[in-house]
């Protein structure tokens, strides 16, 4: 294999990984969204409506604190208690979800 068409590949593999990476962010903050629609009394169209906004507040920077932030800022506004550990719980649990929903996705 020449050196152009290893960099071809591993170009191509960075773009995938790229690509399931985003897959699993948006997946996760999907799942997140849904969490805490169901907090807030939020049920089919509202909840996957809220949800979609979880998403995108997750495209402002890498990780998700945009997401704890938005979620702080909205059960604040709803006055509902916000517990920052339990929410670091849920968004651990949902990126292990999304990641194998993800994955299970491929290997169909």
């Amino acid at each position: 294999m020449s050196f152009n068409d290893r960099k071809e590949a591993f170009e191509t593999k960075f773009s995938m990984d790229q690509q399931t990476m985003f897959k699993i962010e948006a997946r996760a903050s999907k799942l997140i969204g849904l969490w805490a629609a169901g907090k807030f009394g939020l049920v089919a169209a509202e909840a996957d409506d809220y949800a979609k906004e979880v998403i995108s507040s997750n495209l402002d920077e890498p990780g998700y604190n945009d997401v704890k932030r938005k979620l702080q800022a909205d059960f604040e506004a709803r006055n509902i208690p916000f517990n920052a550990d339990e929410v670091d719980a849920i968004i651990d649990k949902n990126v292990a979800e999304a990641t194998r929903q993800i994955e299970a996705e491929k290997n169909l």
